[in-house]
């Protein structure tokens, strides 16, 4: 889709972690793991610069060395979009896309097709990404933010709860099977997928707004901007990817590179 829009993905990085401190640089097959997620990011058709955010001299260093383009946050942000609206303001582009730094086998389709809403559509100001879930631990999971949509697919409503509630399957434990339940790849909610594309005039608005109550008691921040009564469109992929949050899962990751091959 060709397009003259500049579109500027930033990649937020930090180093501290309570499950995987120096997560961004955790060796993945000769590679750290933030350079995967950029390799990834630059197969998008759609994203014209590529650029790593981070507040830590150690992950600059180690960006510096494999020729990547980084720049250098306040330690005092509060998020990762605080830190993408920082790097967003002093870089002349129309869309910003939010990767998140701990998936190194984003799909670039998932880039794209997150973007395309804000391209095909002037008044849209922000873009999101969901799955479908079919597993009952899944759909069980507060790790797991869940979203629910309205028929034209604009978020209604975002938590880490079970939602929607079904209430055929109130007796529903994390012990319950999936075999139990009898859902056989029954689609029992949608996943959030934690990737953003923003108009770049409405990201440094949110990153100005206050937080909200929602969002405190559910720790999401996207619910500051249904609070505020904006939309978020909601695009579903089939195409999920996995995330790196404790040392244990680069052996997920290491398996999928090897199986690709």
């Amino acid at each position: 889709m060709p397009t003259n829009e500049k579109i500027l993905a930033v990649i937020p990085v930090r180093w501290a972690s309570v499950r995987f401190p120096g997560k961004p640089i955790a060796d993945i097959l000769g590679k750290p793991m933030v350079q995967w997620v950029s390799e990834q990011v630059q197969k998008s058709s759609l994203v014209t610069e590529v650029v790593i955010a981070t507040d830590d001299k150690r992950i600059y260093d180690v960006v510096i060395g494999f020729g990547g383009k980084v720049v250098m946050t306040s330690p005092n942000h509060q998020s990762g979009t605080d830190r993408v609206a920082e790097v967003a303001k002093k870089i002349e582009c129309d869309i910003v896309v939010n990767i998140q730094g701990d998936e190194p086998l984003i799909p670039p389709e998932n880039i794209d097709l997150v973007i395309k809403p804000l391209l095909d559509s002037g008044e849209l100001a922000v873009s999101t990404l969901m799955t479908a879930i079919t597993s009952s631990s899944e759909i069980l999971d507060p790790d797991i933010c869940k979203v629910v949509v309205d028929d034209s697919g604009f978020a209604l409503y975002f938590t880490r709860a079970p939602i929607p509630y079904n209430r055929d399957f109130e007796s529903m434990d994390s012990s319950t099977t999936d075999s139990q339940m009898g859902v056989n790849q029954m689609v029992l909610g949608h996943k959030h997928i934690g990737i953003y594309a923003y108009k770049k005039s409405f990201l440094l608005q949110f990153s100005n707004m206050k937080t909200s109550r929602l969002e405190n008691i559910e720790k999401l921040e996207q619910l500051r901007i249904l609070e505020n009564r904006y939309s978020i469109q909601v695009v579903e992929t089939k195409q999920n990817s996995i995330g790196v949050d404790r040392p244990s899962d680069i052996e997920k990751i290491v398996k999928n590179i090897v199986k690709k091959k």
